[in-house]
């Protein structure tokens, strides 16, 4: 990991705070959402900037370039040429990242048309809005997306959850669009709706222990503030 009090980058808030020193790393716009990217996986420099709709080609590099120097990222060597991956300290970021996907919860309520979705960005989601769930006898559940598997394993351990390989599906399948699978994990939804909405092979008491009943609660929107106050 790069000493980042010696090393600071061109643009810095200049302040001795643990959130100020973390912002001056991964705040710059882009940054972040490179990292949900690598979550899930290695990925070549042409596979995230297809997946990062939007962001310019001399953008990328320069984030790529910040995150590397400060230890976030690295290169390594992989089928067809070189991946960029998290470091281990880079995979601390999980946490907090999962952390702001359960705050944005409300923010998913509505919308979504005309929104970029990536099937992987499920790795990152599922977990974050699963936390706390538990399951015995374990529950190994596949959901699809455009044709991604995302695998998700759920133990006496609690979540986790991979890209799943096109020759090892989960016996328990769950195809269904983005927005109902979110609700399903948030609560919001339960399974008997989504399944309806979609399409479910398998054993649908390994989806239940997944996706547990007793999570079902209503997701609040955020209120505007009132002007008047």
């Amino acid at each position: 990991m790069v000493d980042v009090v010696k090393h600071h980058p061109m643009k810095t808030y200049g302040q001795f705070c643990g959130l100020a020193r973390a912002l001056d790393v991964i705040g710059d716009r882009w940054n972040l959402l490179i990292v949900r990217e690598l979550i899930a996986g290695p990925l070549r420099y042409t596979e995230l900037r297809t997946s990062l709709a939007g962001v310019a080609t001399n953008l990328l590099a320069d984030r790529l370039r910040t995150l590397e120097t400060f230890g976030v990222v690295e290169r390594r060597v992989a089928e067809g040429g070189v991946a960029y991956a998290l470091t281990p300290w880079g995979e601390g970021l999980r946490a907090p990242l999962e952390a702001l996907v359960r705050w944005s919860a409300p923010l998913m309520v509505t919308g979504g048309e005309g929104e970029v979705f990536r099937p992987r960005w499920l790795v990152l989601a599922l977990p974050a809005l699963l936390a706390g769930v538990t399951a015995s006898p374990p529950a190994v559940v596949g959901v699809e997306v455009a044709g991604t598997v995302v695998v998700l394993r759920v133990d006496a351990g609690g979540v986790h959850a991979e890209l799943g390989a096109e020759d090892d599906v989960p016996d328990t399948l769950l195809s269904a669009p983005p927005a109902m699978l979110l609700g399903l994990a948030a609560g919001a939804l339960g399974v008997d709706e989504v399944v309806a909405a979609g399409h479910l092979s398998g054993d649908a008491d390994a989806l239940r222990r997944a996706f547990p009943a007793e999570r079902r609660r209503p997701v609040c929107g955020p209120t505007a503030a009132d002007p008047s106050a």
